[in-house]
């Protein structure tokens, strides 16, 4: 989102995203059509309580929310803490990780960089080059590039394609800063090969990842957990990945895979 722009240009930018007319909007938020028509035209400056309701109704991200209350000349709502400062959040993004073991799992912020990971997925990680695991480690970035976990992905053009169909929609949702050129950038790591080319059944009910380790092919399905109702911004852009065995064999492989790693 551009900075520095009127509240009533963002309002409507943010309105026109999710696809709503006036019309529809103000009725849903009980403010005049009128109204809301001024204030996209910058011939009246919200509330603070119109704002607030505007974007409750446009689930505006609250990073965005705060540019919106500043371009309106008010002091931004949503306070942004470091992840280390979470406190019983953070506490909540441990358990949940530790918990899913041996089954890998990891929390990102919304431009896909590494807070947190468990063992199992720690043992993944430990594979990608030093140059991909500098901090802040872009788990897409890695997985995806020549470099990274890409050349063991067995299903890479199904899954990249699953991957960058994700990107675009978190981007079309959130506008969030950085991920239009992380979008950019994975888009043009080299197309893959014949090679990667799908080699699961047809039958899935959701797309596997299909990952060749030195234990054997594994095939991991996914589950995205977010915090509800955060008030502050860097929990609002916490989502955990969570990874579960597609098959049965997967899921002895993690368990052996367990076992052996100190």
């Amino acid at each position: 989102m551009t900075r520095g722009e009127p509240v009533g240009v963002l309002i409507r930018r943010w309105r026109e995203r999710r696809g709503r007319s006036q019309l529809d909007l103000s009725s849903s938020t009980e403010v005049s059509t009128r109204h809301l028509s001024f204030v996209e035209t910058g011939r009246a400056t919200p509330s603070r309580a119109m704002i607030e309701r505007l974007c409750d109704e446009l689930d505006v991200p609250l990073r965005e929310r705060n540019t919106l209350y500043l371009a309106a000349g008010f002091a931004p709502v949503h306070p942004e803490s470091a992840y280390v400062d979470l406190g019983a959040a953070r506490a909540a993004v441990a358990a949940v990780l530790a918990g899913h073991e041996p089954n890998p799992a990891l929390a990102v912020n919304v431009r896909w960089e590494l807070l947190a990971a468990n063992n199992a997925m720690t043992v993944f990680l430990a594979g990608v080059p030093e140059f991909l695991r500098t901090p802040p480690v872009n788990v897409l970035r890695a997985t995806l590039h020549p470099d990274g976990l890409s050349g063991r992905i067995r299903n890479l053009a199904q899954w990249r394609a699953h991957v960058l169909r994700r990107v675009r929609r978190q981007l079309d949702r959130t506008a969030a800063e950085g991920l239009a050129d992380l979008l950019t950038e994975l888009e043009s790591y080299p197309a893959p090969t014949a090679a990667h080319a799908d080699t699961g059944p047809g039958e899935d009910l959701v797309i596997p990842l299909r990952l060749s380790t030195e234990y054997g092919e594994l095939a991991l399905c996914y589950a995205t957990t977010v915090f509800g109702a955060p008030r502050d911004v860097t929990l609002d852009e916490i989502s955990i990945e969570t990874f579960f065995p597609a098959d049965a064999a997967t899921a002895q492989l993690l368990r052996a895979m367990a076992s052996a790693t100190p």
